[in-house]
């Protein structure tokens, strides 16, 4: 049987199987945490869970039968048309397709573990509304498995192609910025922080470069990812970037800015932090600087 019609077939199974309806389960906005112990033995009913942020995660222990994930992103635009899952490094126990016109595709199989280290990307059709089913893997005990990803819709302004790398990381840019793309990253960015670069290493497999960073300042971040080390006291945080970008540990205090994905942050703009200063305030002198930047 080929792939294309086991898909189709699992789809109609599931809409069978929902009988009257798909049953709604309770989710807030962003993610959701379940177990397939909690449901009917008996009960034919797909179950359902609405999502509504632009990122978030789900966690379903025990996985049985069939989950029905509807990422409805409460968006007045429709710029948000690629949709990329990070599938815990732990998940087990279940499938995960994506419905396009009444198929399903295969986006993660719990079969093929090298997928399961990697994000994986596809377009959304439909911008407010994305559907992904959840096929529970059959198993005879009743072992703890846990089928855990992390969701991120991003908008086709950052897709550069089906490959997460080149699509998410387009902030990771390899050529410098000029005075106008820096004075914007300091404004948009997920962090913005002033420090030095302790240590770079590089992972060839997966095409990607880890910046060590001693931080001297947080102007801001999203999430705790640069932290104060008890012991020491100092300020420390990674920074990945793009293998092709070459970077290499140089001397002197940078502003490192950039976004945040799945948990981790991006490089964007990187200048060394005495040329922003002098970016920034002949800017602001001329008043063309889009937001203010306090350096204390």
């Amino acid at each position: 049987m080929s792939l294309g019609r086991a898909a189709r077939l699992l789809l109609l199974l599931l809409l069978l199987l929902a009988g009257s309806g798909l049953e709604p389960c309770a989710a807030d906005r962003c993610s959701w945490k379940g177990s397939g112990l909690s449901w009917e033995p008996r009960s034919r009913t797909v179950e359902q869970v609405h999502l509504r942020c632009t990122e978030g995660s789900l966690e379903w222990l025990y996985p049985a039968r069939a989950l029905r994930v509807v990422l409805e992103p409460n968006l007045s635009s429709t710029r948000h048309t690629t949709v990329c899952i990070k599938p815990a490094s732990d998940f087990q126990g279940a499938s995960i397709y994506v419905e396009r016109a009444g198929q399903l595709h295969l986006v993660v199989s719990e079969a093929e573990e090298a997928q399961l280290r990697h994000v994986s990307c596809f377009s959304a059709h439909t911008p407010q509304r994305v559907a992904l089913f959840l096929q529970a893997s059959p198993q005879r005990d009743i072992s703890r498995r846990m089928a855990s990803f992390q969701y991120e819709l991003l908008s086709n302004q950052s897709a550069a192609g089906p490959d997460f790398q080149k699509m998410a990381l387009v902030e990771a840019m390899c050529r410098p910025c000029d005075n106008m793309e820096l004075l914007m990253a300091i404004c948009s960015s997920d962090f913005v922080v002033r420090g030095s670069i302790q240590n770079v290493s590089h992972d060839p497999e997966n095409h990607v470069s880890q910046v060590e960073v001693s931080v001297q300042k947080v102007y801001r971040q999203k999430n705790r990812i640069f932290r104060q080390d008890e012991a020491t006291g100092e300020w420390r945080g990674p920074i990945k970037t793009l293998l092709q970008c070459k970077v290499k540990k140089g001397a002197g205090d940078f502003l490192f800015t950039g976004n945040e994905h799945f948990g981790e942050a991006w490089l964007g703009c990187a200048p060394r932090f005495k040329d922003f200063s002098s970016i920034y305030q002949t800017a602001r002198d001329r008043g063309t600087n889009p937001c203010e930047f306090q350096f204390s």
